[in-house]
């Protein structure tokens, strides 16, 4: 199996309870999302998790306390959704797309579960008209299912719909829990990179170290070792 940008996890939840807590989330207001030039019609959110539990804050800030917000605190079903995954939760937000709106293409940097937070979406409210473009493939993310998001990949969203597209978001600390579920639903991890950059290869490393050495700055001496014992390890 190929390394995917997207894949769907052994969780599946009932439809119809995601839909009953959706309702009672909705008695708070959305919150068109920050970035206005990222989409057409609207694209808004609903706190559930967020920094300091607050219900008018939307930004996943790293290195900051996320705490549940009052409006997760009414929604039984949502609480034991979220806690069937057994790893630390930062951001948590309700996802809405308007009928006919676009989210256009653009990559979230960091935001995969090599580099250590894995996005989760548990489609609440949608249909097949809802197409996902994840690195250039297509996909229909369905309801009540759950499905990870390599968002540090290119991606855009379309909802060809009558209806707004609801998503349950999940932004999750990747643990060893979360890669053997992806191991067992297929995943294969990014590769390695053999070299701390990644113009370097085996085919010009020694290149890089001959020219390190020439210009005799410490650093890059100290560089040049390093490069040449990596050159040297079996790969």
């Amino acid at each position: 199996m190929s390394i995917c940008p997207y894949l769907k996890l052994p969780f599946s939840f009932d439809v119809a309870k995601l839909q009953h807590d959706l309702a009672l989330a909705v008695r708070s207001p959305w919150i068109k999302h920050f970035n206005i030039q990222a989409y057409e019609k609207d694209w808004s959110c609903i706190p559930l998790r967020s920094v300091g539990g607050r219900i008018d804050h939307i930004l996943p800030i790293d290195s900051v306390e996320f705490q549940d917000t009052e409006i997760l605190e009414q929604c039984t079903y949502f609480r034991e959704v979220i806690a069937q995954f057994q790893c630390e939760k930062t951001s948590i937000r309700l996802m809405s797309l308007a009928a006919g709106g676009v989210i256009k293409e653009h990559r979230d940097a960091g935001s995969s579960i090599e580099d250590g937070i894995t996005r989760l979406h548990i489609p609440i409210q949608t249909t097949p008209e809802v197409i996902f473009t994840i690195d250039h493939i297509p996909v229909h993310f369905s309801a009540g299912d759950t499905w990870y998001l390599n968002a540090s990949c290119l991606h855009g969203v379309r909802n060809a719909s009558q209806h707004a597209r609801v998503h349950l978001m999940l932004d999750c600390v990747s643990n060893s829990w979360l890669e053997q579920v992806f191991s067992q639903a297929g995943w294969i991890p990014r590769p390695q990179a053999r070299y701390p950059d990644p113009s370097i290869h085996d085919g010009n490393v020694a290149e890089v170290i001959a020219r390190l050495r020439q210009a005799g700055f410490p650093a890059g001496l100290v560089l040049a070792d390093e490069l040449e014992a990596i050159a040297l390890s079996p790969a």
